[in-house]
């Protein structure tokens, strides 16, 4: 462990907050089911309706909500346990393990989004080779292409984190792992570390976020010229990810492009990405989305013809 002299670390969580202790944990526990549920549905709700299965922007939507349902996992399961029991730690090795599967599955959901807002500047400003351009081999390629960014930004964060020696206290302001906290505890000089980290956060962020602000800079101008039912549909399905990008970007470019600090803020900007933000992707994307709305009428009446003959 490179010169580390325990081998875990306290997790402070929300015990200096003890009179919103069970707001908390009611407010994380009812995110962690909407979270599990409603992306687990948008995942069965496409993977069942073929028109949706081969349209691009679901293939990708039912692979976001997997996202959804890994990065709150990180979190969300250990936190409800220690809110329960009022305070936790955690092992060297499980620090390490979420600080990976954090940055691993937040980096492929940033670019998951950078391609989806890709997918809709091709079919709405370039609708006649919308089919040639995002056919099948080319979602895959793209979404191998989101698991290796993401693989590398989280293996990046976790060995230049390992590198470093901590001596003591091994106390963090936080309800998980996170390297912002976790680098002020270092003994040794860290400029280096923190030069690598805001490398690797810049070099998954920044490109990610210069592709959302190109398509949909292009896509408003050409929606703009739009005002038919195809203008609205469109602008509607725009509307509905750029919401969920600026619920993900807004806490994340919070916490992560400014200098360290552990303030009450930081540590609830945190909670709303790793918990809240995967909850609400799917009320978004179901409640603005009629195509959506009529899947998953169709999957309830396939549930109960089934359920009907299997009573018979």
């Amino acid at each position: 462990m490179n010169g580390s002299t325990f081998t875990e670390f306290v997790l402070l969580g929300f015990s200096d907050l003890q009179s919103v202790q069970l707001l908390v944990l009611i407010l994380v526990l009812t995110c962690y089911t909407i979270d599990l549920l409603g992306n687990l549905l948008i995942m069965v709700t496409v993977w069942t309706e073929l028109k949706l299965f081969q349209s691009p922007m679901y293939f990708f939507l039912a692979n976001l909500s997997l996202l959804d349902i890994s990065l709150g996992s990180v979190a969300a399961p250990k936190l409800l346990t220690d809110l329960l029991i009022s305070g936790c730690t955690i092992s060297y090795e499980g620090c390490m393990a979420q600080i990976f599967t954090s940055h691993f599955f937040g980096g492929v959901e940033i670019s998951i989004l950078s391609v989806m807002a890709y997918d809709r500047y091709v079919a709405i400003c370039n609708p006649l080779r919308y089919t040639t351009i995002m056919n099948q081999q080319c979602c895959f390629s793209l979404l191998i292409l989101c698991c290796i960014g993401g693989l590398t930004h989280g293996i990046f964060q976790t060995v230049v984190t390992a590198q470093l020696p901590f001596c003591g206290p091994n106390v963090l302001d936080n309800f998980f792992c996170d390297v912002i906290q976790l680098k002020t505890l270092s003994c040794s000089d860290i400029y280096v570390s923190e030069i690598l980290y805001v490398f690797s956060d810049s070099l998954i962020i920044l490109p990610n976020l210069l592709t959302l602000m190109v398509s949909y800079v292009t896509i408003l101008a050409t929606l703009c010229g739009r005002f038919g039912k195809g203008g609205r549909k469109g602008l509607s399905t725009c509307g509905s990810h750029l919401m969920v990008v600026f619920l993900l970007y807004g806490p994340l470019l919070f916490v992560y492009m400014k200098p360290s600090t552990t303030s009450k803020v930081d540590r609830m900007a945190s909670i709303f990405y790793m918990v809240v933000t995967p909850a609400l992707n799917p009320l978004i994307y179901s409640l603005r989305n009629q195509e959506m709305k009529e899947a998953m009428g169709k999957l309830k009446n396939k549930c109960k013809y089934f359920l009907l003959h299997q009573q018979v």
